[in-house]
């Protein structure tokens, strides 16, 4: 049996139990709570060691920071959901306080799309600056960097993947495969998808986050650069595709997106459309320099309106 270490096991419990029960994550319930049939550690070991190819089995997972999900505290809206491969915290903000939640996710390719990261912390400017933009029903979380190894490392296409070589658009356990089709797709660098579907702890630290917040119904995920819009689900969902209408309409970004015949696989937005009933997005800035604040400022409110049901 493949025994993981202590900190390697708490931080990567939630994945397995949510893997194991995606209707309980749907209902509510997150990963750490407590039910009649509550597993232990050693279930999720067991669990675990039937999932990994015998070819992984003795693969060695780094020792990582546990994946606790704090509770804000009234004097501050950042919350750490995680750390990086070298440490750096994963930063959550929340705005609002409404039943039904929102999330923006940025910089999961790190330095190559640091204008995305930019743009996160421009749209959480502006909501701290106008607050009454978000409806007393919805609360909005954003998270500005899911890679900031890569972003530390360099501003370009060598800033991409985290400090694993993990291309983290390729991670989640949705359409994942280690070996993936790279015809017409990027390929500038070498990366790969990860040894199996989120192994990496910042995708285990986003994925343990939503699935701990069942409220979120939509979802957009900012990238670089030019493609368009991109809704996610495969096969196609319809929510994802409304939300990725309504954006079209207040902005110059396509949807459909241009069509260069890559199979994406293993994406944020395919996992969370068709596993977590999210409608999300991958909305594409027009380059990797701008931000294209004042077209994404009439997104956000766009967003923050749209109705899910």
């Amino acid at each position: 049996m493949w025994l993981l270490n202590l900190s390697g096991a708490i931080g990567l419990i939630a994945i397995f139990w949510y893997l194991r029960n995606p209707v309980l994550a749907r209902q509510g319930l997150s990963p750490t709570s407590e039910t009649s049939t509550s597993p232990t550690i050693q279930t999720f070991v067991d669990f675990q060691a039937e999932q990994i190819p015998d070819s992984l089995a003795k693969t060695s997972i780094p020792p990582q920071e546990p994946l606790e999900i704090p509770t804000p505290t009234p004097n501050s809206n950042k919350t750490i959901i995680g750390y990086s491969v070298a440490g750096r915290p994963l930063e959550v903000y929340q705005f609002g306080n409404g039943p039904t939640a929102r999330l923006i996710v940025a910089g999961i390719h790190g330095g190559n799309e640091w204008n995305t990261i930019k743009l996160a912390n421009e749209l959480m400017e502006y909501v701290e600056d106008h607050p009454k933009i978000i409806p007393k029903e919805i609360t909005l979380y954003i998270l500005p960097s899911l890679n900031p190894d890569g972003d530390a490392r360099i501003h370009g296409v060598d800033g991409r993947v985290n400090d694993n070589g993990v291309d983290l658009n390729r991670n989640w356990p949705y359409g994942w495969e280690k070996d993936f089709v790279r015809s017409n797709c990027w390929d500038y660098r070498k990366t790969t998808a990860g040894p199996y579907p989120a192994s990496e702890p910042e995708t285990a630290a986003l994925l343990v986050f939503i699935v701990s917040h069942p409220e979120i119904d939509a979802l957009i995920s900012y990238h670089a650069a030019a493609l368009g819009i991109f809704a996610g689900g495969v096969p196609e969902y319809k929510p994802s595709v409304l939300l990725a209408e309504s954006i079209a309409k207040v902005s110059t970004y396509q949807y459909p997106p241009i069509d260069i015949g890559c199979k994406y696989t293993g994406n944020l937005t395919d996992w969370a459309a068709n596993t977590q009933e999210i409608a999300a997005v991958d909305i594409e800035l027009h380059n990797f320099k701008f931000t294209d604040f004042y077209e994404n400022s009439k997104i956000l409110k766009v967003f923050l309106n749209f109705k899910n049901k």
